[in-house]
């Protein structure tokens, strides 16, 4: 017994275990009064060498795989820092906060991807969900997150940005991963919702949306919901497209303004009762703070929603309008940077 449970069990598992085979081994002693025999004496000398060497192995193995577990911690710690960077707090003429939570245990990154770039077009930003989970989603929201991040910089129309993305999904859909090898090189169909918004000087949002839940914005404590005039299919699905091409949209954003991007994840999260968790209304109850206090409020109430068990990642970007002087000013500190 304490062999065996040094396989699976710690180290005090595994002295539960020796504790029970003693107990068997002195109750069939006692009911067959065999204690006289040196057989018996042999027996509980090995039982007690046998129980000291699996409790010395469990703590070994125990001790080496939560060493492997830490190492794949921090190296999972740097792959979020590096696909998902933290927002800055100031991004020219908006307040700025995100957060991200990943459905699947223990995982830091997963399907879902955010960004924002102050650029010299404006403060851009992109919210995205990638179909499916796992590797295989990390890989192509890396894909779309790069291509996001070049292109911001040289793309004044915000649809090529969105194409750019597009185009690189394309790419790397076209080469195999490991998962399609391992089903005998068939690949899957993968798309990725994504929504790309501009805020600039002046007082309106630009956004182009493919497939994505629309952003929303709390305006003197009323929710409002940015939908598309000709929604568009997700990227990877360019062959759906009808009608003329996307085209960014624009919608006021005044000081005071604050918008929030996020994933399905949110909307979709469901209670016990199967009820969604209503964004909009928890929104407007949420107290009014900085966009990281409005954040955390959103993330409690999510989980007090869903018990604290989430279906699906979550991705929350939020941003806040100041007013024109302090837009100028933070503008004015950012164009060095942007040089």
């Amino acid at each position: 017994m304490p062999a065996l449970a040094s396989l699976t069990m710690g180290p005090k598992g595994t002295l539960s275990a020796a504790a029970g085979a003693l107990s068997v081994s002195v109750t069939t002693t006692t009911l067959h009064q065999a204690w006289g025999g040196q057989q018996i004496y042999s027996n509980l000398l090995g039982l007690l060498v046998v129980s000291v060497a699996s409790v010395t192995t469990s703590s070994a193995v125990r001790t080496r795989r939560q060493s492997e577990l830490n190492q794949v911690r921090r190296i999972a710690e740097a792959a979020q820092r590096v696909l998902l960077r933290p927002v800055p707090a100031q991004l020219g003429p908006v307040w700025a906060a995100c957060m991200y939570r990943a459905a699947e245990t223990g995982a830091q990154i997963g399907g879902d991807l955010y960004e924002a770039v102050p650029t010299r077009y404006g403060v851009r930003m992109i919210v995205g969900d990638v179909r499916g989970k796992g590797l295989p989603a990390v890989r192509l929201a890396a894909a779309v997150l790069g291509a996001f991040r070049e292109a911001v910089h040289y793309e004044d129309d915000l649809v090529e940005v969105m194409n750019h993305c597009a185009a690189a999904l394309g790419r790397e859909c076209a080469v195999p991963s490991a998962v399609d090898q391992d089903k005998g090189g068939e690949q899957s169909e993968d798309f990725v919702t994504a929504l790309v918004a501009q805020v600039s000087d002046g007082f309106t949002v630009k956004v182009v949306n493919r497939g994505h839940p629309p952003p929303l914005v709390l305006r003197q404590g009323k929710v409002q919901a940015l939908m598309p005039t000709s929604p568009m299919p997700p990227l990877g699905l360019e062959g759906f497209i009808v009608g003329p091409p996307a085209r960014a949209e624009s919608y006021p954003f005044a000081p005071g303004d604050r918008l929030l991007l996020y994933t399905d994840g949110v909307i979709e999260a469901r209670n016990r009762d199967n009820d969604f968790f209503p964004l909009p209304e928890a929104m407007e109850a949420a107290p009014v703070g900085t966009p990281s206090e409005f954040i955390e409020q959103l993330h409690q109430r999510l989980i007090h929603h869903t018990h604290g068990s989430l279906a699906d990642d979550v991705a929350i970007l939020v941003a806040d309008r100041l007013d024109e002087e302090a837009g100028q000013h933070e503008g004015a500190q950012l164009l060095p940077l942007l040089k």
